[in-house]
């Protein structure tokens, strides 16, 4: 069934990519970005297609949605992703980061709301904080440190509150969910200075420079394809129903992760492994603070009632990045 479907942050890394699947996938797509992160040319795909239509401006603003809404009349799925990522923007801009992400999401959410439409919220295992129990369910504890200590969590922070108040909502009778991406990547991904970090690993290899590693390269993450990640945010926008195996659909959390833990030097190598150039050097520099030493998603719901799981093993992801980066003009 077709459906009309707003997507925010649309130019984004992961928007840019889900937009393109749900037209794919036959959907009516209302892509909205405020250019900040975000690119024009991840949408060229779709710039002249019928079914999508591309709304530059801010989410936080109530004439933007209204902008958006008035070309379809309304939309019946709302996947939230616009927001402020990138670590050093954490520490640099935390009040813009929490600005943005809080307001985008109440925006959003009071208009879904009026539309009567189903919400999908893009947060981050960043929401979970210092949480140093593994694996991370839906169901584990937050843990953030004094805020004297640094900003790193204006980010993490403004995610958590991002579910408080979908929460909120879902009480009030609104029917949303929310998806935690793991360490996503992709061809797409931003290598600059406020990038993450299979971009930046790969933007230095390209620019004959050397791979850094922040501290001691001994954190570890689950880094998950792009294409993984999208199939996460369709299911969860698709799956009808109030209650799934005796569960409630309706504020329910999915974690869309690899479960492949790798540290950050074992990544580094994979990247001199998928660009097959032994010359490659690699280097430690000084550490974000607050970096979580582990981050490792447990994806229980996300197999069980989405029937999803990752498919793209590291290897085979990186190796497919580093092919498509050389096809990029």
């Amino acid at each position: 069934m077709t459906k009309r479907i707003l997507v925010t942050g649309a130019a984004g890394f992961i928007g840019s990519s889900l937009c393109e699947r749900l037209v794919e996938d036959g959907h009516r797509v209302v892509g909205l970005d405020n250019l900040f992160r975000g690119q024009l040319k991840h949408l060229s795909a779709l710039e002249h297609l019928e079914e999508f239509h591309f709304i530059e401006g801010d989410a936080r603003e109530d004439s933007v949605l209204d902008t958006c809404e008035a070309i379809y009349g309304g939309f019946d799925l709302v996947h939230h992703l616009a927001a402020i990522n990138g670590t050093r923007w954490f520490h640099e801009a935390a009040r813009d980061v929490i600005n943005v992400n809080i307001n985008t999401t109440l925006a959003t959410l009071a208009a879904a709301e009026r539309w009567n439409a189903r919400y999908v919220f893009a947060s981050s295992p960043e929401a979970f904080g210092e949480e140093e129990l593994m694996p991370l369910s839906e169901s584990s504890a937050s843990s953030f440190p004094s805020a004297h200590q640094h900003q790193r969590h204006s980010y993490g922070g403004s995610k958590y509150l991002g579910e408080v108040a979908l929460q909120h909502a879902v009480a009030s009778g609104l029917d949303a969910r929310i998806v935690r991406p793991f360490n996503a990547y992709g061809s797409r991904l931003l290598g600059d200075d406020y990038g993450q970090v299979i971009g930046m690993m790969f933007q230095a290899v390209a620019s004959n420079q050397s791979i850094q590693i922040h501290g001691d390269g001994s954190q570890t993450r689950c880094f998950t394809h792009i294409d993984d990640v999208v199939d996460g945010f369709v299911r969860a926008g698709a799956l009808d129903g109030d209650v799934v195996e005796n569960k409630p659909l309706h504020g329910c959390s999915f974690n869309i992760g690899s479960t492949e833990e790798v540290s950050i030097t074992e990544l580094a190598n994979s990247i001199k492994n998928a660009v097959d150039d032994p010359d490659v050097r690699v280097i430690n520099t000084e550490g974000y603070h607050g970096d979580s030493k582990r981050r490792v998603p447990d994806c229980t719901s996300a197999e069980h009632l989405l029937g999803w799981k990752c498919s793209t093993s590291l290897e085979t992801g990186l190796k497919r990045v580093w092919r498509e980066l050389n096809l990029q003009p």
